[in-house]
């Protein structure tokens, strides 16, 4: 399911908020404020967050508008007692995926979240690429800009080796031809090489090493190209 993250400064509904996600499937993390929120999410991957708007120190729009400067994609549910037009307007037009106002229905709650979720995973709207690999490390890729994690560690990728990897990672076990990574590489920025075919194993090297010991391989397809798939346990 999805890590999320719980921004409520109510302690009470805080703890019932993160139980009640739990027991749906999530894992939780969560923050009373706006500046814990602001810490947590610069040092933690989170998959979507649920924002109350009345928050001490750093307020939720503030916080809101925060996270769509440095996470432009990440699914934030605003949940708060502000009801009126004017703070739903505000709230959408700060970045908000979706606002529910308190008192509020569980039941509702957990269906916004997981339409939420389910759009953020979309190409369409900037979702990301993610795997699981044999030895249960996550890997997860940004669609737009060359950055990749393994579970929440980042890789250190070139841009030649991003888009390698992300068109790896959307053929998940099947062939890729070299022919289909040199005509994506054609619209890379140059990154110290001529980009051809014999870069192209290069390439290929220094990804299989990055992707030591994340269940994840790169088997080479005689006379046809490369496939990403799981290692065996």
């Amino acid at each position: 399911m999805a890590h999320l993250l719980i921004v409520e400064d109510d302690e009470l509904l805080r703890d019932g908020l993160c139980a009640q996600l739990v027991n749906a499937g999530h894992t939780v993390c969560s923050a009373p404020d706006g500046a814990q929120a602001q810490t947590l999410l610069e040092g933690t991957r989170v998959d979507g967050v649920i924002l109350d708007l009345g928050l001490p120190v750093i307020d939720g729009v503030s916080v809101l508008r925060w996270i769509r400067q440095r996470h432009t994609a990440l699914p934030v549910l605003i949940l708060t007692a502000r009801d009126s037009v004017e703070d739903r307007v505000q709230g959408l037009n700060a970045g908000a995926d979706d606002y529910l106002t308190k008192p509020f229905n569980m039941a509702e709650l957990l269906a916004r979240l997981q339409a939420m979720l389910r759009r953020a995973r979309l190409p369409a709207f900037g979702g990301s690429l993610e795997v699981e690999g044999g030895g249960a490390k996550s890997l997860r890729l940004d669609p737009v800009q060359p950055l990749a994690w393994l579970d929440d560690v980042p890789m250190e990728l070139t841009q030649r080796e991003w888009a390698l990897l992300t068109l790896l990672v959307g053929n998940m076990g099947q062939v890729v031809s070299r022919e289909d990574v040199l005509g994506v590489w054609q619209t890379q920025p140059l990154d110290g090489s001529s980009g051809g075919s014999n870069a192209l194993e290069v390439y290929v090297h220094r990804l299989r090493r990055k992707l030591a010991d994340s269940g994840l391989n790169i088997r080479n397809v005689r006379g046809l190209g490369y496939m990403l798939e799981t290692e065996a346990k």
